[in-house]
């Protein structure tokens, strides 16, 4: 017996390779996962992408075989996830954010109910995709517990850009995306993404280069190896090539490179207060999840009072840049 249950969209033929872009949330029922399908409805609504909704529920093998395990007990928990998801894409439809945006309410869900790890699942899932979305618990406290362990997996390994969405998001002021750049294969992937994202709702894109002045120990005081100026100004010289280099091809989208002197992490999060998404670029999928998700990419995910959207660059995820129409969505 197949332990998952797909309901697909009845626009696409069976066997039939699917013709559009897919969007992919989690959901549990959390304020973190209601808000997450929130923003996945609307992006697939604003992009014309099919969606995905995927939730797991618990099965305990301990030290059975799997294959004696009550057969019935697992349909109906199946059976009864299965319902409580269709419920809540339902709920989520009629909220404002998401009613209020044109064919929202309408968008086709494909329901896909799986037993076990979320994580892993929507990992799974994440391959081929142009959007991985995911709620987060909270910010603060302990990084790895209010983040979210799905949330953390997700950001750390999936194989598309990840959007993280808290519960309680602050509005957008101005229609604004933040992008973080600093000349790395995955700058250049957050860039992209960021650049489309801002293109697709007409907000404006700026381009946070952070920097910290190099120092080196001499004489028994600390010294600064180069003057703030020349840091700043080769800081700004560098994101504004990347600049032109990456969204050139885009006149529509108005840039603003911005040079800010501080960690990156607490500068983006500074930054972001007040835009629509954050984009941030991630350098390792493997290893210790906090430190290889990258440190800056984790404090934004965690702190940030916007969605953040974790791009990794293609190299590592194996997958094909995600088309640029999907790279982010206001929400």
């Amino acid at each position: 017996m197949d332990d998952r249950t797909e309901l697909t969209d009845p626009s696409v033929p069976s066997g039939a390779a699917a013709p559009r872009p897919r969007v992919v949330v989690g959901v549990d029922g959390s304020p973190g996962s209601r808000a997450a399908l929130a923003w996945a409805l609307v992006s697939a609504a604003r992009t014309g992408a099919a969606l995905a909704v995927v939730s797991a529920f618990p099965v305990d093998f301990y030290w059975s075989d799997p294959y004696l395990l009550d057969r019935g007990r697992i349909e109906a928990l199946r059976s009864h996830t299965e319902a409580r998801t269709r419920e809540l894409v339902d709920e989520v439809r009629r909220e404002p954010a998401v009613a209020s945006v044109p064919g929202a309410s309408s968008v086709a869900a494909a329901v896909v109910v799986v037993p076990g790890a979320a994580a892993e699942h929507l990992v799974e899932t994440s391959a081929g995709a142009a959007q991985l979305v995911v709620g987060s618990r909270g910010r603060g406290g302990v990084r790895s517990t209010l983040l979210g362990s799905v949330a953390l997996h997700c950001s750390t390994h999936a194989r598309c850009p990840v959007v993280v969405v808290h519960p309680s998001e602050v509005a957008a002021s101005r229609p604004r995306v933040v992008v973080g750049v600093d000349g790395s294969e995955a700058s250049r992937a957050a860039l992209a993404q960021a650049v489309s994202a801002a293109a697709l709702t007409g907000a404006e894109l700026e381009a946070v280069a952070a920097f910290q002045q190099p120092t080196y120990w001499g004489d028994a005081q600390l010294v600064l190896a180069k003057p703030v100026a020349e840091v700043r100004e080769a800081a700004r010289r560098r994101a504004e090539e990347e600049v032109a280099e990456v969204a050139g091809g885009r006149p529509t989208v108005t840039v603003r490179v911005v040079t800010v002197e501080g960690p990156a992490g607490e500068v983006l999060v500074q930054r972001a207060s007040g835009a629509e998404l954050l984009v941030v670029g991630s350098r390792s999928r493997s290893g210790l999840p906090g430190m290889l998700l990258g440190s800056a990419a984790l404090h934004c995910v965690v702190h940030a009072r916007c969605p953040v959207m974790v791009v990794h660059p293609p190299a590592e995820t194996g997958e094909s840049p995600a088309p640029s129409s999907l790279a982010g969505v206001a929400h």
